[in-house]
């Protein structure tokens, strides 16, 4: 009976088992006709998909990874772990200086920035939007360097205190405001020449006449282009203006560069590289050329031999030797005086006076040179941030702005032989024109062109006419009537 009743259950659970598979069968059908929907509408978007890229999918085989564009955050990230590091990636601590790293910085900067800039042209605004962002990083140090200053402070009761605050340094804040207004004017300089103009440029490749000498040295720039006849005389003025303006930037530039540099102590290796006297640094001819009586700075300057950079940068680091090496003489009065014993205080203090005169119309009438061996010493040995920062900054505006003067004088001397050679052309035509129309000569009949009519040629034709005059007949004077007497009645 048990055996019964235990295959009974048995065959009860098997046909409720059969009966539940049954109907998770017909489920599982009706799934899998919609999996098989969803299947092929997958492939459908999939092929239509199969050559449009996806961010997630991962490079072929061969085919380089594509960099994203850093963020100005990351990018501010990278400049500051530079500068933090000393340009020393390795982390081992040999970098340079945060000075000197953040006068590279900017260096470097304007470097990648105006190193192109051989056009009087706007600059692209990509170019421009970095120029502004990165120098407001580098600059933005500045704003931390303090110093304190004695203020006025009421408290509750009335009575007034001085206190200490901090201020930002007073050369900081003084020169880099002006600094930021000269940088505008020469950027907006360049804006100004986006408008038509009346000159253009050249490759020099695609220029078939030859450079003037004038040019030989600047085989990178391109070769600037104006009108047969010249420029406008409105143009011309606008462009003699905007020298002007320029020529004023690169002066109040080069007197900050000059400032902030004569502020930075003389590193002791600069000066255990000098001679022992001032003599031996100038020379012989310089020495006696600056020690006579009567000196004058340009006559001294024009009987110098200035003919190339290298020259004009080896008389001008040979003036700043003897200048530390006088100075040190006179202030600390080590050893034998270099000028002798004859030489007084007054004569001494005279000589120096002469030589930085020298120096400073070296400075003026060849802005473009490069840094002297003293100015680069005091760069690399500098430790103060805020007279580096101000000393490259200066320095990068002094040099764009030589470089948009020495565009504009480019063009003003393309202009001036455009002129010349037009005005040859006219007296040209105008001589060709007068040969034209008859002569004097041609109405007398001698038939002779006036234009290849030969000295020879007179010389004959006078003759002949004299022999003419010879041949005639002379002719006797009619005798003159007798002048009747007067009587006295």
């Amino acid at each position: 009976m048990v055996r019964a009743l235990s295959r009974r259950c048995s065959i009860q659970s098997w046909g409720s088992f059969r009966i539940r598979r049954t109907n998770h069968d017909d489920h599982d059908d009706d799934h899998d006709d919609d999996d098989h929907k969803q299947q092929q509408q997958l492939r459908t978007i999939d092929a239509r998909n199969t050559n449009k890229p996806t961010e997630d999918q991962p490079p072929s085989i061969g085919e380089a990874p594509k960099e994203k564009p850093q963020s100005d955050m990351d990018q501010m990230k990278e400049r500051f772990a530079k500068l933090l590091l000393g340009e020393d990636m390795s982390g081992g601590g040999k970098g340079v200086s945060s000075a000197l790293a953040l006068s590279n910085a900017v260096t470097n900067l304007a470097a990648s920035i105006f190193g192109e800039q051989g056009k009087l042209a706007p600059m692209a605004p990509e170019r421009k939007a970095r120029w502004r962002k990165e120098m407001d990083w580098l600059l933005s140090v500045t704003e931390h360097i303090v110093e304190f200053v004695p203020s006025q402070q009421k408290s509750k009761d009335g009575t007034n205190m001085e206190i200490m605050v901090t201020k930002q340094r007073k050369d900081l804040l003084v020169n880099i405001p002006g600094l930021r207004k000269l940088d505008t004017l020469l950027i907006d300089t360049l804006d100004n020449f986006g408008q038509e103009q009346e000159f253009w440029y050249v490759s020099k490749n695609d220029d078939p006449e030859n450079e003037s000498s004038r040019r030989e040295g600047k085989w990178w720039h391109p070769k600037v282009k104006v009108p047969p006849n010249g420029l406008s005389e409105t143009s011309r003025r606008w462009l003699l203006s905007e020298k002007e303006a320029v020529s004023q930037v690169l002066k109040a530039a080069m007197a900050i560069n000059a400032s902030v540099l004569s502020e930075i102590e003389v590193p002791e290796s600069y000066i255990d590289s000098l001679p022992k006297n001032g003599r031996s640094s100038l020379g012989d001819s310089v020495y006696k050329s600056i020690t006579v009586e009567y000196f004058d700075p340009a006559q001294f300057l024009s009987s110098m031999d200035l003919s190339t950079e290298h020259k004009v940068l080896d008389l001008k680091n040979r003036i700043e030797a003897s200048i530390i090496i006088w100075k040190r003489k006179m202030h600390h009065k080590e050893g034998k005086s270099s000028w002798g014993s004859a030489v007084s205080i007054e004569k001494r203090e005279l000589f120096e006076e002469r030589v930085e005169t020298i120096l400073h119309l070296l400075k003026y009438r060849f802005p473009g040179l490069p840094q002297s061996s003293l100015d680069i010493s005091k760069i690399q040995d500098n430790k103060d941030i805020g007279h580096a920062i101000l000393e490259s900054y200066s320095r990068i505006i002094e040099s764009l702005a030589f470089s948009i003067l020495s565009r504009i004088e480019d063009v003003l001397h393309a202009d001036s032989l455009a002129q010349s050679s037009s005005s040859n052309s006219d007296d040209d035509a105008t001589r060709l024109s007068s040969a034209e129309t008859p002569t004097l000569l041609d109405f007398m009949g001698w038939g002779i062109d006036p234009l290849k009519r030969s000295p020879i040629d007179m010389e004959n034709l006078f003759k002949v006419d004299s022999d003419k005059k010879a041949s005639k007949p002379p002719v006797s004077p009619t005798p003159r009537p007798p002048i009747p007497e007067l009587s006295d009645n």
